[in-house]
């Protein structure tokens, strides 16, 4: 991916971690939404989504974009 910014509202800074959420109201639970964010922002991402039960997992975006490998 390039040119990925945050997705905190107004912020264009580059993307760093990837917040993987779903809402267990209209969302089957496998199912993962992402919102990108910057090292400022990660953590009130994070909140903002921890508090309504929202958030599943906080991942690196360079990883999230690597496929798996096995050793």
């Amino acid at each position: 991916m390039s040119d990925v910014v945050c997705s905190a509202k107004g912020c264009r800074a580059a993307a760093v971690w990837v917040l993987a959420w779903n809402n267990p109201k209209i969302h089957t639970p496998e199912r993962r939404k992402t919102w990108l964010a910057c090292e400022e922002h990660r953590e009130h991402l994070s909140q903002f989504l921890g508090v309504r039960g929202f958030l599943k997992d906080v991942v690196l975006l360079r990883e999230w974009e690597s496929p798996e490998q096995d050793g």
